[in-house]
């Protein structure tokens, strides 16, 4: 659903285009691909219990990746293709994000509600829907809501980190200045990150970010008002997100007008029939899942007949609802809101009067979906720049196979990793500090008053939403906005959208390539510091 802006090709790079994409089960990249997945899984839970962070290692991955086939030994010249080192930082990508946020993060609510026999049953929730979401956007990406032209933008910076690996020379050296830049900015606390992404993203999505962000920032200092407690973040999402649903459902009917022109000449590998059945199955899998949950967790026992009914439905479309927002805002800005999201949905539990253990698994099961989403659109999005943007469809397609097994791959050694020591995070007191949020809810309760808030800001929501249509996402990037803390970011979005133009007006379209490379580098530059500081401090943090 981007409002696709064709960058010139780069004549100094041409792409590797061999009779057969790389298996992930040649030796060479299975061995490495599993050791980065236990070492993505242990960055992950080390930083997203210890700092509150999961950084997107998949540039570190590439990083290793590119340097392992530097060795000169025979054994690792195979590495130098650009495919096999794309299939490595899936792999680590994949266990970092999995691992983290989708099932770690869900195990420590059920630990927290003072449930540890109830982890293992949440486990296996999570695991469902996590490999469901990854099932899914492996299914409907490349199509017209989520195509390969999207901006996906950490998908990006590491596709120019491996293509400035496999090239060098001014490329290279255009990515390190800003890799350089975005490392310093970040460390003196600015999010290079946004502004890189605002160099090769949607102007007025990104526009309408930054605002958001800006408005939740100030709206306290300047006007007295916690938007927050108010809830305008949440029925501002709720509001686009009913929109932003009902227009993917037109296009999936082949009634988008607006949308039918905005790939322009790209040829989607995916169709409006491989949409239907994406979303279509992945919604009959989430429907099980939840049926699982219900049964081994035990809460069919709390609840009548239509509740659990209501419980199964409710969950299931959380879960679907909650990776197509997550997997629009991750498109557009690189930025996700899947905890916000997630609680979202459990305050709409709260409000349909589900009893509390049975909303401690809803808000586990949502916060499983939408993170690997997001993660693997990120990966293919890598792929689809180094396959050739789409122009060898056979490749393509079996490179993106490949590249979801590498994502299965990296699962598992997140499932394995946690399975034997999620018990020596808890029990040091270790969880991811949104799990605490999510429980203190719970233990909370809601009100009427609630849900008036979220009515009454679910309409300017919507209206945002539908005005932009569903190439632009306008509502769900504000909402994203909104649901961050972060002025800093805001201005950094609005001085890099004015930046852009400005460079634009004086040297025109042909600064767009040199504006592409310095954005990835910028973002490569800012995760790489970002995963730096985060270890140093999980390495210092002390036991909570």
């Amino acid at each position: 659903m981007a409002e696709v802006e064709e960058l010139e090709r780069d004549d100094q790079w041409k792409p590797e285009i061999p009779d057969k994409h790389p298996s992930l089960w040649e030796p060479i990249v299975l061995i490495p691909g599993a050791l980065m997945g236990i070492l993505g899984v242990i960055i992950g839970a080390e930083l997203i219990t210890r700092v509150g962070i999961t950084p997107n290692t998949s540039v570190i991955g590439a990083i290793v990746a590119i340097a392992i086939s530097r060795i000169p030994l025979v054994a690792f010249k195979k590495l130098r293709s650009v495919h096999r080192q794309n299939l490595i930082q899936t792999t680590i990508s994949g266990a970092t994000f999995g691992g983290a946020n989708a099932l770690l993060l869900p195990m420590g609510i059920l630990w927290l509600m003072g449930k540890p026999e109830l982890v293992l049953p949440m486990f296996i929730g999570a695991i469902i829907g996590t490999v469901v979401d990854a099932a899914i956007l492996y299914k409907v990406f490349d199509t017209r809501v989520f195509p390969s032209t999207g901006i996906w933008p950490p998908g990006v910076a590491t596709a120019e980190t491996i293509i400035a690996g496999d090239v060098g020379g001014k490329r290279a050296l255009t990515l390190v200045a800003g890799g350089v830049v975005g490392g310093l900015g970040t460390y003196i606390g600015y999010p290079m990150d946004i502004f890189g992404v605002c160099w090769i993203g949607n102007f007025w999505a990104l526009l309408m970010f930054g605002i958001g962000l800006l408005v939740r920032g100030y709206a306290k200092p300047l006007i007295n008002v916690d938007i927050n407690a108010i809830y305008v973040p949440h029925g501002v999402m709720i509001g686009a997100g009913l929109v932003a649903l009902i227009q993917i459902i037109l296009i999936m009917a082949g009634k988008s007008k607006s949308h039918s022109t905005a790939l322009g000449t790209h040829r989607a590998t995916r169709t409006e029939e491989d949409l239907k059945k994406g979303f279509g199955w992945g919604f009959v899998a989430y429907i099980v899942g939840a049926i699982i949950i219900a049964v081994i967790g035990g809460i069919v026992s709390e609840m009548t007949l239509f509740q659990i009914i209501l419980f199964i439905l409710f969950a299931a479309i959380a879960a679907e609802v909650s990776e197509i927002i997550v997997g629009l805002s991750a498109m557009h800005a690189g930025w996700f809101p899947a905890f916000a999201t997630a609680l979202i949905f459990l305050v709409l539990g709260m409000l349909i009067g589900f009893p509390p253990l049975a909303l401690a698994f809803l808000v586990g099961y949502t916060a499983s979906t939408g993170p690997a989403f997001a993660d693997m659109g990120y990966d293919l999005k890598t792929g689809w720049i180094l396959r050739g943007r789409g122009d060898h469809p056979e490749l393509e397609m079996a490179g993106r196979l490949e590249q979801f097994k590498a994502e299965l791959l990296g699962f598992a050694a997140a499932i394995v990793f946690l399975f034997i020591f999620y018990r020596a995070y808890f029990e040091s007191n270790l969880f991811p500090p949104v799990d605490r949020v999510f429980v203190a809810t719970i233990k909370a309760g809601t009100s009427p008053e609630v849900l008036k808030w979220l009515l009454i800001w679910a309409i300017p929501g919507a209206i945002v939403q539908f005005l932009g249509g569903p190439d632009r996402q306008i509502g769900i990037l504000f909402a994203t906005g909104l649901l961050i803390m972060n002025p800093k970011a805001g201005w950094t979005a609005l001085v890099a959208l004015a930046i852009r133009l400005l460079i634009l007006k004086i040297y025109g379209k042909k600064a767009q390539n040199t504006m592409y490379v310095l954005a990835g580098g910028f973002i490569a530059g800012s995760a790489l510091v970002s995963f730096g500081t985060g270890t140093v401090k999980a390495l210092s943090a002390p036991k909570k």
